[in-house]
């Protein structure tokens, strides 16, 4: 199942992008054997024995400092409680942690950014203590446990790697506020002088924060309670993550290296661990390589869509592997989604009729025009998101198209920008759906509220200001989401965006634990949120093609081969 994109194929389109659409549909995945893995916040099992390497969310935009760099942030180990000692939340330093991108949309890593770290365990047998004192700098004599990176960049697929990039210490976990201050303290001392510059340009981070994905998770209890009655409470509040921030030019990962020409990129994150290991988990003699053991891109994918007897294959594969695997068997939940379905089976509205070709061009293509992606040659037809976006073969050097689940980005838009390509005040947390093309699913912001995007998508509600009659049911049920419209901490407009770890407990008996995070840096959270709940922006259909002129890309009718169900 590939998309074929030849020279004479594409014509020259001189609009740059607008439109909207999101998540609802997932990978393609295959069944691997002797391949395991788990990401995104405990939702394969095999994840459950090895938390250190397991994905939880990736996030790519513009840099809201420099419309020139391009900001990757990837996280790991779920639910960290801020009072986890003695050990707390190293990362693993017999893993490699991996931000793979693809720019020409053959579903194979262009550039894959590898950070490797290394352990310095001064604890001995003299104390089980982290730290013997106050934690003032990173190489305080009081700081027990250190760790530090080695960043290096393979352009081949992972065959080879060059010489490291970037090397430098990191932020270790926040103790608390006797060992390290209070956490603008934790910034300023530990955090900020961690960051470190990436050769050819950029800064990369490696770092505790507190978790920036905001949900109320009690969408398991068969959706909310079965009455919507259980929302409004962010699961995550007040527990923190393992972060990678790396930040680019973005002329370093696009095609011959003209973001211009070819501003279209997709990113996943994925972790390894060696082929062999002991029982005490470290490598074993004669083990030969790494295997994939976490796979990440487009939110909730695997969490939510993927059923259950395919998510540890699901984190075992490349992209690459996506389309022809497991006989197209999570294929079917693109194009059949099985959320609508228990929408309409809980509470009586009518799912959107199938097969899904919309939530298929959303996980497996990027949004793309309907005369330029055809399914098994057949002429083009309408959908609900007939507009260019965020494809690759929207690029000028796009190569032979391999449909593949992935997060992907168009570079060029830079600022909340709406439906008529001028400026907006604020971004909507609402991304796309709420007129914002900077927003979801065109990459995503640290504050893109993502889950009540999927919900309006899955329900085939694709403009919230315009929303179709025989959908108005669904949007009336569902509009406010899981009630969870923002984080529970302010992110921050300066490097490296996110918040500081969270200090307090979660279990506190009072039941506050809300912590204490702080947004270092001036102004509100990162691609112009400030921090307060944004209302999606009204106005004209959010699926209107706009003219841009700022871009010209090259696409043309390129036809998806594979035997998936015919359009009507």
């Amino acid at each position: 199942m590939r998309v074929q994109q030849t020279p004479t194929s594409r014509r020259r389109a001189t609009a740059l992008l607008a439109a909207g659409s999101v998540l609802g549909g997932s990978a393609v995945i295959g069944l691997i054997p002797g391949f395991a893995g788990a990401s995104s916040h405990r939702e394969a099992p095999l994840i459950l024995n090895d938390p250190l390497v397991d994905n939880t969310d990736v996030y790519a935009f513009s840099s809201p400092e420099n419309p020139h760099n391009v900001t990757f942030i990837a996280n790991w180990i779920p639910f960290e409680e801020p009072n986890g000692g003695p050990n707390f939340y190293p990362w693993a330093d017999d893993a490699e942690y991996l931000i793979n991108i693809d720019n020409d949309g053959d579903a194979v890593a262009d550039y894959i950014y590898r950070w490797q770290f290394t352990t310095e365990d001064l604890r001995g047998q003299e104390t089980f203590l982290f730290n013997n004192g106050p934690v003032t700098s990173l190489d305080d004599e009081n700081l027990l446990f250190r760790q530090s990176f080695t960043l290096d960049v393979s352009t081949d697929g992972g065959a080879t790697f060059g010489e490291p990039v970037a090397q430098g210490p990191v932020a270790p976990s926040y103790v608390g506020p006797a060992s390290m201050g209070s956490a603008q303290d934790y910034v300023e001392n530990l955090r900020n002088p961690a960051i470190t510059d990436v050769g050819g340009g950029g800064r990369t981070l490696t770092t505790q924060t507190e978790d920036p994905f905001f949900l109320d998770l009690r969408v398991f209890d068969l959706l909310y309670g079965g009455d919507l009655s259980e929302r409004g409470n962010d699961t995550l509040a007040g527990y923190n993550v393992n972060s990678i921030v790396l930040e680019v030019p973005k002329s370093e990962v696009a095609i011959h290296n003209d973001a211009q020409a070819n501003p279209v990129i997709g990113v996943w994150s994925t972790t390894t661990r060696p082929t062999l290991r002991n029982a005490s988990g470290t490598a074993a003699a004669g083990s030969e390589g790494f295997t994939q053991v976490s796979r990440l891109g487009q939110p909730l994918v695997n969490e939510v869509v993927v059923p259950a007897g395919l998510k540890d294959a699901f984190n075992s594969i490349p992209p690459a592997a996506d389309a022809e695997a497991a006989g197209g068997a999570v294929v079917a939940r693109v194009l059949e989604p099985e959320v609508p379905r228990l929408i309409e089976a809980i509470y009586g509205i009518p799912a959107p009729p199938t097969p899904r070709f919309d939530l298929f061009e959303v996980f497996l293509t990027g949004i793309v025009s309907s005369d330029v992606v055809d399914v098994d040659g057949d002429p083009a037809t309408p959908n609900p998101i007939d507009v260019d976006l965020n494809s690759q073969a929207l690029n000028a050097g796009a190569a032979m198209f391999q449909p593949s689940e992935m997060l992907r980005l168009n570079m060029s838009i830079t600022r909340p920008t709406g439906l008529d390509m001028q400026p907006l005040e604020a971004a909507s947390r609402l991304g796309v759906i709420g007129g914002d093309i900077q927003g979801f699913p065109n990459g995503r912001r640290l504050a893109d509220d993502v889950v009540d995007i999927e919900l309006l998508a899955l329900e085939g509600i694709y403009d919230v200001s315009n929303v179709p009659a025989d959908r108005q049911a669904a949007f009336e049920a569902l509009k406010e989401g899981d009630q969870v419209p923002h984080n529970d901490a302010e992110f921050s407009s300066t490097f490296p965006y996110i918040a500081a770890p969270h200090t307090d407990s979660v279990n506190q008996v009072n039941g506050s634990g809300d912590g204490a995070a702080v947004a270092p840096g001036t102004g509100g959270p990162a691609g112009g949120f400030d921090g307060t709940l944004i209302p999606a922006v009204t106005g004209s259909a959010a699926l209107l093609l706009l003219a841009a002129g700022s871009a010209s890309l090259l696409r043309g009718r390129v036809p998806v081969r594979g035997s998936l169900p015919a359009r009507a």
